[in-house]
């Protein structure tokens, strides 16, 4: 076929997974022919193949192309109780495989589709039963939303025996949109490639001659077929079976004879003239079959078409045998036929005279219109087609709401923004299609893609203010919650006039605007809520309910109020409502997070798994994205840093339009860059948190985003910069009242407050946040305290007081199981000893060092040691000063383990207290030993550890 470079990649990333390939390509270039030639050798291989495709009339199918597939996995299942539980999820799509299928797992519906992450979850736990397989979707500029959605998920989190393989036109996407609907990056670890097919070269055209006439194949022939097809593969292809059929077999006896039949062919240039000279051959009923499939413009079965060619079923017969052998139609899975190319229906299509294909849709509509169930959106294609709008408007309107009735996003969608297009339709039916679009996109994975829809639907004046106004909650909703921007509470506010006669709907966005805490709103918050439960009692909804009860839930642990926690284990997981389970999922993250700023990190860490199930279950993705976040971040407090920046970087990739998966990301890597010596780097991260610290409408966020920079600054001297960082958190931190979550910004303020001389300062400070810490449920916050008075004790001249302030705050930290933390405060606490207790000192330094020598903090252990020399406190518990020949030294190591990181020899000398000079002296000192350039340290270090 031409093609030999992308079919050997192709092939060798389908025998090598977990590989996602991603083949471009406009009409005619081959994509289908080079999957089908890699396919056939990957199951030569052993591989299992299964291909899906998109159509451009497909009807309501949750999922459609993914499940067609997956209708081919009968032959390879293995025994039910060899696939995993989760899979069950896929009996009402594949009733066919029911019985081989384990049973729906808990929390699945009963008859419906699953939902989308229930789905992604099912989809995943069939393919690894499976073994190693090859998975096929084609022509994705047709694809629906839902399904896109799906393999977005899918190609992000990809199974480990999986080959994910996607073939699409570039041209034909919807503007703007990439062909999974987000950007879209391979996870690490996951191979794969992007094919950008282009025309075939001369040569290449030459190859594909040979393989259908051999020797015969010469240049001069090669050259007329270039030129006639201009490198597109199914126009060389066409004209390569044309000159079989006029010439016959026997008659292909020179490469001369072959290049002038085709110069002196009467057929021109291109394939439009190539499939109409064959059309032109057929017989009348093969002719009329080819017209009937033309205007359906999906594969049909035989029946159908002979309806709508206006063919008993004899002639029909006949006339699609003949248009078979013509290799005009080929047939297509489940018995359905249609045209070898959608370029090929199209040339088909724009020759029929418009009464004639009027005629042919009417035929369509009556066929298509006698089955059951009603194949609504192909009705409504045929219907358009004949130009009746105000049918169509009524069919697409019908249409949707069967894709929505069947979860079928993906097809509701483009009918509803297609209706909400018309100049003229009726305001009721109007409102009722924005309604079911604003759902749909609220409920949708790209959340910034849904915000634009809905934006677009609200500045349409023709809609009913009612419509308008739960249409705008919606668009608040997405914009504060998912994309962190609380201006999205401005839309909430600006609903609620419009929503004065769906009192449910606005004792929801009084709901949503309680959770808004900045800018003096939080003092509103349990004003909004009392709202809300007003609005409840006159106008009784048991959704709204559950959403006030855990609103209430979350302002009861943001206070560290101790009662929260038998008040959540009172919620229901379970119910028939997916809305009230929704909100228990919500809950139980929102008291999870806060928990882990309280400092109850153990009872944190089981809620967000909890929140985490049920979200996966419920297919809620934010907020099973926002728990897994969490769940990192808890393992970074822990000193379980080892993969940590691999996993937040998978989840930046799986959920990109997420402001919380950035910041998280963000914070946390800046930390650890920050503990590593990684200074630059450190900055840099700090600085992508900052936006999201000014927008979030939680004041948390702003706390943790000048926490670290200061501290920083503050490491480095630049008490100034440190100070400005500081006073603007503190001034939202004492507006919110919010000292349950102050346990980053707390010390470091306090300490920045010091170095400034604002001793008053800071000790006002220490007193309000004791002020506002009491009774409460707090174990982080009141360690920092701690901390803080140690730090007032110190610098008031109390060294003694000071250390044990400092050794009460470590066991603190240690007792919670942070231990950084812990190593800090004993770091401290050996400074402000040394005068009093040199033993205990001694203690406190070399337990803090050991603790971030066992972290990685490689910047905090040699602060350490150059304390201990400082304070003539000895060296830390060695053999003894030695040579050490052609292996690295413990000071070449830590070196070299800080340039194999990425650091730059003055970040290096900064974090370790060396001089440059020093650093560059150790960098080659390192390399000579190990044999090996910069790039290659951590590859040397690793095998070198792995050898020890």
């Amino acid at each position: 076929m031409g093609r030999q470079p992308e079919l050997d990649r192709l092939t060798d990333s389908m025998l090598r997974p977990p590989a996602v390939v991603l083949i471009e390509g406009e009409a005619g270039l081959g994509k289908s022919r080079l999957v089908a030639e890699a396919a056939a050798r990957a199951a030569a291989a052993g591989r299992r193949v299964l291909t899906g495709f998109c159509h451009p009339l497909r009807e309501p199918l949750p999922f459609g192309p993914v499940v067609d597939a997956l209708r081919g996995v009968g032959p390879f299942l293995p025994p039910a109780d060899r696939i995993p539980a989760s899979a069950g999820a896929l009996r009402p799509l594949l009733p066919d495989l029911a019985d081989r299928l384990p049973p729906p797992p808990p929390g699945a519906p009963g008859e419906g589709p699953p939902g989308l992450r229930l789905l992604v979850q099912a989809v995943r736990a069939l393919l690894g039963a499976l073994g190693e397989t090859v998975l096929v979707v084609e022509d994705l500029h047709w694809v629906d939303d839902a399904t896109r959605e799906l393999l977005l998920l899918l190609a992000r989190d990809v199974p480990p025996g999986l080959a994910l393989v996607l073939t699409y036109r570039a041209e034909d996407l919807p503007p703007d949109t990439p062909v999974l609907g987000a950007a879209y990056r391979r996870p690490a670890g996951v191979g794969g490639a992007l094919l950008r097919l282009s025309p075939l070269a001369e040569a290449e055209v030459h190859e594909l001659a040979r393989a259908a006439l051999g020797p015969r194949a010469t240049a001069a022939l090669t050259r007329v077929l270039f030129e006639r097809s201009e490198g597109l593969p199914l126009v060389a292809e066409e004209d390569l079976i044309t000159l079989g059929e006029r010439r016959g077999a026997d008659a292909l006896t020179t490469a001369a004879d072959l290049a002038a039949d085709l110069e002196q062919s009467e057929v021109p240039r291109g394939l439009r003239d190539a499939v109409t000279e064959r059309l032109a051959v057929l017989s009348p009923d093969a002719a009329a079959i080819a017209c009937a499939a033309a205007v359906l413009g999906v594969p049909a079965g035989e029946e159908l078409l002979a309806a709508v060619a206006g063919l008993d079923a004899q002639a029909a017969a006949d006339g699609l045998t003949e248009a078979l052998r013509a290799a005009v139609l080929n047939e297509k899975p489940l018995a359905r036929y249609g045209f070898r190319h959608v370029l090929a229906q199209q040339v088909a299509y724009r020759r029929l005279p418009g009464p004639r294909r009027g005629a042919l849709h009417r035929r369509a509509v009556a066929a298509l219109g006698a089955r059951e169930p009603r194949p609504l959106v192909q009705i409504a294609h045929h219907t358009l087609a004949l130009g009746d709008r105000a049918a169509w408007q009524e069919v697409a309107e019908a249409a949707a709401d069967q894709a929505v009735a069947l979860g079928d996003s993906g097809s509701a969608g483009p009918l509803l923004r297609r209706l909400l297009d018309e100049p003229d339709l009726d305001p009721r039916r109007r409102g009722r299609a924005a309604l079911a679009l604003a759902r749909i996109a609220a409920d949708g994975v790209d959340s910034l893609a849904s915000a634009a829809t809905l934006t677009a639907i609200i500045a349409d004046p023709r809609l009913p203010v009612p419509d308008r106004g739960e249409i705008r909650l919606s668009l608040g909703f997405l914009m504060a919650v998912h994309g962190g921007d609380r201006a999205g509470f401005d839309r909430i506010e600006e609903s609620l006039e419009e929503l004065e006669q769906r009192p449910d709907r606005a004792a929801r966005a009084m709901v949503a605007l309680a959770m808004n805490e900045r800018d003096g709103a939080g003092e509103r918050a349990w004003q909004w809520l009392e709202r809300a439960e007003r609005v409840l009692a006159a106008s009784p909804d048991e959704e709204v309910a559950a959403a006030v009860r855990a609103t209430r839930l979350t302002f009861l642990a943001r206070e560290g109020d101790p009662s929260v926690w038998e008040r959540l284990e009172a919620l229901p997981r379970s119910s028939e409502r997916p809305e009230i389970v929704r909100q228990t999922t919500r809950a139980l993250y929102n008291v999870g997070e806060i928990a882990v700023e309280l400092g109850h990190d153990r009872r944190a860490a089981r809620l967000l798994e909890e929140s985490r199930r049920l979200a996966r279950q419920a297919a809620i993705p934010y907020l099973e994205c926002y728990s897994r976040i969490a769940l990192a971040r808890l393992d970074g407090l822990a000193g379980r840093w080892e993969g940590l920046e691999e996993r937040l970087a998978a989840l930046g990739a799986e959920f990109p339009d997420l402001a919380m998966a950035g910041i998280e990301q963000a914070l946390l890597l800046g930390r650890l860059a920050a503990a590593r010596g990684q200074l630059a780097v450190a900055y840099a991260r700090f600085a992508e948190a900052e936006p999201y610290g000014e927008r979030e409408s939680q004041v948390t966020g702003a706390l943790r985003v000048a926490a670290g920079p200061a501290a920083l600054l503050l490491a480095e001297g630049d008490v100034a910069r440190a100070a400005a960082v500081v006073a603007p958190a503190l001034d939202t931190l004492r507006a919110a009242g919010a000292w349950p979550r102050a346990a980053e910004l707390l010390p470091v303020a306090v300490e920045v407050l010091l170095a400034g001389g604002d001793r008053a300062g800071a000790a006002e400070l220490a007193g309000q946040a004791g002020a506002g810490l009491e009774g409460r449920d707090a174990p982080a916050p009141l360690a920092a305290l701690a901390f803080a008075r140690g730090l007032l004790l110190a610098d008031g001249g109390d060294p003694a007081g000071a250390g044990a302030e400092f050794v009460r705050c470590a066991g603190l930290w240690r007792e919670i199981g942070r231990p950084y933390e812990a190593a800090r405060a004993e770091e401290r606490g050996a400074a402000v000893s040394a005068g009093v207790d040199r033993a205990v000192a001694g203690e406190l330094i070399g337990a803090a060092e050991r603790a971030y020598l066992a972290l990685g903090a490689a910047w905090d252990a040699a602060r350490c040691q150059r304390l201990r020399r400082e304070l003539g406190l000895g060296r830390a518990a060695s053999p003894g000063r030695r040579g050490y020949g052609e292996r690295l030294s413990p000071r070449e190591r830590q070196v070299a383990a800080l340039a194999a990181q990425g650091a730059a020899n003055q970040d290096i000398a900064r974090a370790l207290f060396l001089s440059t000079r020093t650093v560059e002296h150790h960098v080659a000192s390192a390399l000579r030993k190990l044999g090996v350039g910069r790039a290659g340290l951590g590859e040397a270090l690793a095998a070198e550890d792995g050898a020890s």
